[in-house]
């Protein structure tokens, strides 16, 4: 077996051993080592190589084709699904275009305004601005090997980076931009749900109108803590999936009397 497969196996994180065939599967088609259309390895062989029952390797594929990131056949074995899901590895903080380069598809977008505008009383109070000061919104539509995934709004104090006015963000990445005015994202809070699409997302994302995608709402901070950025973004749920690890506190430090 090898090594990394043997970590992965026996990595005494007490998780059912179904899961970590789950995630070894679904971590390699993140990184792009397994793409679309490729054949899985068959049952007994990953039964050998990992060193676990047929009935693990059967609970896992299951919930990889629940998942929409392989399709299974009867007698002729399961493949990669050619639409599976992309989203960024779990507890990494990435741009779309690096999450995208990562797992080998060719990010692009469509610039629906990029301009100046005078900050909302919120806002001056999020970013610790005066009411009025200027920030720059970005609204793009983002394409994954010119497929249409997400809706992305951005908003950004125009004195951290004033260069933003100035930039082509159909080809340049605005993580990148941040970074090269000493404001890089360093950290980010993420607020998930599922909201219907209005007439203008629904056209651009290919939906029908009123069809549920997935909202994100982000606050994004540079090494210094401060706040940087203030993002909506709306995924396409069949194009994306949103990945999260969760540890228990041992029982000690727990509030008395909770779950």
């Amino acid at each position: 077996m090898p090594p990394e497969m043997q970590r992965l196996i026996n990595d005494g994180s007490g998780r059912p051993l179904y899961d970590r065939v789950y995630r070894l599967i679904s971590d390699a088609i993140e990184r792009g080592e397994l793409g679309p259309g490729d054949r899985i390895p068959a049952e007994r062989a990953l039964c050998e190589q990992l060193g676990v029952s047929r009935v693990t390797v059967r609970r896992a594929f299951k919930r990889l084709v629940e998942d929409g990131l392989i399709v299974s056949g009867v007698g002729r074995g399961s493949f990669v699904s050619p639409a599976a899901p992309v989203g960024e590895p779990p507890n990494e903080l990435m741009s779309f275009s690096e999450m995208a380069r990562a797992q080998g598809f060719s990010p692009s977008a469509r610039i629906l305004s990029a301009q100046s505008r005078a900050a909302t009383i919120e806002e001056a109070e999020a970013f610790g601005i005066v009411p009025g000061a200027q920030v720059f919104e970005l609204r793009r539509l983002r394409f994954l090997d010119g497929v249409a995934i997400a809706l992305d709004v951005s908003c950004i104090p125009l004195s951290l980076a004033p260069e933003l006015e100035e930039t082509d963000f159909a080809t340049t990445s605005l993580y990148r931009t941040l970074d090269a005015a000493g404001v890089g994202p360093a950290a980010a809070e993420y607020v998930i749900g599922a909201v219907p699409t209005n007439a203008e997302d629904a056209v651009l994302l290919e939906l029908p109108e009123g069809a549920p995608v997935l909202e994100v709402s982000t606050r994004t901070f540079d090494a210094g803590d401060r706040l940087v950025e203030l993002g909506t973004i709306r995924y396409r749920g069949d194009r994306y999936r949103f990945r999260s690890q969760l540890t228990r506190r041992p029982a000690g430090l727990r509030l008395a009397g909770s779950g």
